[in-house]
C-alpha cells in the first residue's frame, strides 16, 4: 500500500517549521500558489489555484502511520486534497500518494490591508526555498506565485507568525530586492 506524504509549497518547504524529518523535493503540474485572505485566519498565507500547463516546487514528506491530525491542526484554514499520482515529480523510491493543502472555495478573499501577508512569514518560506533549491528556486518561486499586489506588513521587529525562521542579512537584502523589482508594497506596522 502506497505510504501516505503531503506536498508543501509555502512555509512547510522550510523544514524548520515542522518535525517531518522523511523529506525531498518535488514538484506538481497544474498549479500556481496565489495570496489569499481566509475568513478563517487574520492574515493572508499562500495557497494554490489550478493552472494548466504550470508547475510549483516544494517539498514532499512522510505523514507517519497516516496521522494526518498534526498537520490538519496546523493546516485547520485548508482542504486536504489528494493530488493525480502524475501530477506529482519526486525521486522516491516506494508507491507514495501525495495531498496538499488547498483554501476553501468559497472561504477566502484577496489580502487587504486589515488581512495583509506578514513580512515573516514570506521570509520563513524562502529560507526553506532557498535551503532546499537555491537562488534559482527562490526566483521560481516568487515567478510562480500569483497575487504580488497584496499588501506586506513588515513585522519583521516583532515577528507574528508563530514559525517564524528569521533569514540572514543576505537573505533579508535578497527578499526586500525582490519585492521591490515586483513593485510589492511592504509597510511598516
Amino acid at each position: 500500500m502506497p505510504a501516505p506524504y503531503f506536498f508543501g509549497y509555502g512555509s512547510l518547504v522550510n523544514r524548520q517549521t515542522h518535525s517531518f524529518s522523511e523529506s525531498r523535493p518535488a514538484r506538481v503540474s497544474g498549479w500556481r500558489r496565489k495570496w489569499r485572505h481566509s475568513i478563517l485566519r487574520e492574515v493572508a498565507y499562500l495557497t494554490v489555484v489550478p493552472a494548466p500547463g504550470h508547475a510549483i516546487d516544494g517539498l514532499i514528506a512522510a505523514v507517519p502511520d497516516g496521522d494526518w491530525k498534526v498537520l490538519d491542526q496546523r493546516e485547520y484554514a485548508y482542504d486536504r486534497l489528494r493530488l493525480e499520482d502524475d501530477a506529482v515529480a519526486h525521486d522516491h523510491p516506494d508507491p507514495i500518494f501525495v495531498q496538499m493543502y488547498k483554501t476553501r472555495d468559497g472561504e477566502d478573499a484577496a489580502p487587504t490591508v486589515r488581512h495583509p501577508v506578514l513580512l515573516s512569514y514570506l521570509d520563513t518560506v524562502i529560507t526553506g526555498y532557498q535551503d532546499i533549491f537555491g537562488e534559482t528556486g527562490v526566483g521560481h518561486f516568487f515567478d510562480t506565485t500569483d497575487g504580488w499586489d497584496a499588501p506586506i506588513l513588515d513585522d519583521r521587529k516583532e515577528p507574528i507568525y508563530p514559525r517564524y525562521v528569521e533569514p540572514s542579512p543576505d537573505q533579508k537584502l535578497m527578499i526586500d530586492d525582490r519585492l521591490a523589482s515586483l513593485s510589492a508594497v511592504v509597510k511598516k506596522p
